[in-house]
């Protein structure tokens, strides 16, 4: 051996060793280590490396680990649930740093391959938490930090008005992301779309490739969306968007189109020119729409019926002919005394259908197959096929009012995910699931006697052909512990569930229906106490829920974040340390102002926190007998 010969560098070892080193450091440590270079960014953004860590610091792993036994003293002497989480999950920490089994294995003498059998315990429960499927992508990185990160809210740019020296703000009514050109547009740009009060259609910038980051980069006149036209009159409300109505606008992706319900009308805008295109009228008001979906059509629900709308057989113009909408007062008219049959619908039985859901093919999250879910204030899910329309085939009965309709393209399984959450699947039979299963979930959120209702269902062929056993086996409905409120929106986010609820909370569950992962509270930015202590909030809720992941190319580290309609604005939850921006950076404002507003700010969260603290108090006094008569 050359004794004269230079140390290998660290640069000269193996992947696997750097890997090796590198899961010894803590997750804050390999963010920074990634900086250091290609290579090490590289292996620092390893999908098994915070796989790992989203496993080990899991409130699924703790709620394991306290089925068999190790259960800290404290934890059963804490009275207040954020408070044990968030105390377990600094236990958690120490617990799998130190991978000692004292908490774990009474205090007897272990056996000789006892570090082999903590080894195998802990490959088995990662494999039954495991949420992700085999042909789905995942990006652990990203989990993590959604799992495990801050969480910060940042509010999006205000529409506002100008006239003779008087600014108003103007409120938006709904939202919905847009991807120009089917997101191909080279840059990757994703703009939130919404009908704003004064009739007009606002366009922001959510990623920053277009403009700065939350921020207006296009609005259309007024009056655009009312009933009557921009030379109407248009001060009723009867002639506006109807503000109950929370699936108000579907995007055309690929052809750069909005649909905006305005009533029991259908108005369609160009979104490059910002001008209506089109308007088609309904019988009834319009309570809710489907999204677009390419090669469908777009799927309406009417205050007494559900509608197929086939935009795609609206007359070609020509490229040399001005394309717009000629409004006439006559024109509501003509359309009720039109000698003409109505195309078919399906009628209701009961009123007001709320959210409408194509339910996507096996394994796919773009294609669609021919199955339309609809919910709404009646008991039922209804299910029409579109080959078959108007025509239902058949219902699936909750119990409760379902306000919010998603899918995860994967299967579901109330036995086996119950089995799973103690941890007692083999490794290869769980694998043995995920290869060979098949079907879609259904996840539902609505309210059921006032509380939150989080529910599930694995919808397979079996399932379509009316077999009442294997729906029985295949539906879960968590009314205990999702949301103490209304969940009124609920989404996909990663392998996650998100959803909002009246409390003015966004939460996030497993796939199971039952684990929650983490919460935060709507005008909250506190990166200590994000993650299962909710901060002291503006009182706001979160009316609609969308997540920004981008489906088409390679999207950017910690880009999938939770854009959201309270109602009257819109904002965005990042997972960072600080919010990315706030309404009031885009307006000019000078020192002076600036100064009082924060004082004013701070006087109105200290109050806020009095009071707060103030109901806390009588609520623990009325809970020993000592409250109000």
């Amino acid at each position: 051996m050359d004794r004269n010969r230079r140390p290998s560098g660290w640069d000269e070892l193996p992947d696997e060793i750097l890997l090796q080193i590198i899961a010894y450091l803590e997750p804050y440590h390999i963010t920074r280590l990634r900086l250091v270079s290609h290579r090490l960014q590289e292996l620092c953004l390893d999908d098994e490396l915070w796989k790992r860590n989203c496993f080990d610091e899991s409130p699924w792993y703790l709620r394991l680990q306290n089925r068999r036994g190790a259960t800290p003293p404290f934890f059963r002497l804490a009275s207040h649930g954020h408070e044990v989480q968030n105390a377990a999950r600094a236990t958690q920490k120490d617990v799998t740093s130190t991978k000692g089994p004292h908490l774990v294995v009474p205090p007897t003498k272990p056996p000789a391959d006892d570090s082999k059998h903590r080894k195998w315990r802990k490959i088995q429960d990662m494999a039954n938490w495991d949420p992700s499927f085999p042909t789905e992508q995942v990006s652990w990185y990203d989990e993590y930090i959604q799992r495990c990160g801050p969480a910060c809210i940042s509010w999006l740019q205000t529409p506002r008005i100008r006239d003779c020296g008087v600014e108003a703000i103007i409120e938006s009514r709904g939202v919905a992301l847009y991807n120009p050109h089917d997101g191909n547009d080279g840059d990757g740009t994703m703009l939130a779309v919404s009908p704003l009060d004064d009739g007009s259609v606002c366009l922001w910038d959510i990623k920053g490739t277009r403009g700065k980051q939350g921020s207006i980069i296009g609005r259309s006149k007024p009056d655009i969306l009312f009933i009557d036209g921009p030379s109407g009159q248009n001060k009723r409300r009867s002639k506006r968007i109807d503000t109950g109505v929370t699936e108000c606008v579907s995007v055309n992706h690929q052809n750069n189109r909005a649909f905006f319900a305005v009533q029991s009308h259908l108005i369609e805008v160009d979104l490059n020119r910002l001008e209506a295109v089109s308007r088609q009228s309904f019988e009834w008001s319009i309570t809710t729409m489907s999204a677009i979906n390419q090669g469908l059509p777009l799927t309406v629900g009417t205050s007494l019926g559900i509608h197929l709308h086939d935009f795609r057989t609206r007359a070609n113009i020509p490229s040399d002919r001005s394309e717009r909408v000629e409004w006439d007062e006559s024109d509501v008219y003509r359309s009720i005394f039109d000698p003409k049959p109505l195309p078919p619908y399906a009628s209701l039985s009961q009123p007001t259908p709320i959210s409408i859901l194509h339910l996507p093919k096996f394994g796919s999250h773009d294609q669609m197959s021919d199955d339309i879910y609809v919910s709404g204030r009646f008991t039922n899910i209804l299910h029409y096929d579109r080959r078959m329309f108007p025509a239902i085939v058949g219902s699936i009965y909750s119990g409760g009012l379902i306000k919010s309709l998603a899918a995860v393209p994967y299967p579901y399984s109330t036995v086996d995910y119950e089995v799973r959450r103690h941890g007692e699947f083999p490794v290869e039979q769980i694998s043995r699931i995920k290869r060979t299963g098949s079907g879609v979930t259904m996840v539902a959120g609505g309210a059921y006697k006032l509380k939150g209702s989080l529910e599930m269902y694995g919808l397979s062929s079996a399932v379509h052909s009316n077999d009442r056993a294997t729906l029985q086996n295949a539906a879960m409905k968590n009314r205990q512990t999702a949301a103490s409120a209304t969940i009124l929106s609920l989404t996909t986010h990663g392998t996650k569930i998100a959803f909002s609820d009246g409390t003015g909370l966004i939460k996030w569950f497993e796939r199971d229906g039952f684990t929650e992962c983490r919460r935060h509270k709507i005008g909250s930015c506190d990166a200590k106490a994000s993650n299962l202590l909710a901060s002291n909030g503006r009182g706001e809720i979160a009316r609609k829920i969308l997540s920004t992941k981008s489906f088409v190319g390679q999207d950017r580290p910690n880009n999938d974040n939770i854009l959201f309609w309270t109602g009257e604005r819109l904002g965005l939850l990042s997972f960072t340390t600080a919010p990315l921006y706030q309404s009031d950076d885009f307006e000019p404002q000078d020192e002076e102002m600036a100064a009082e507003e924060e004082k004013r700010q701070q006087y109105a969260d200290k109050m806020r926190e009095a009071l707060e603290r103030q109901t806390d108090e009588m609520r623990l006094m009325n809970r020993f007998g000592h409250g109000p008569a």
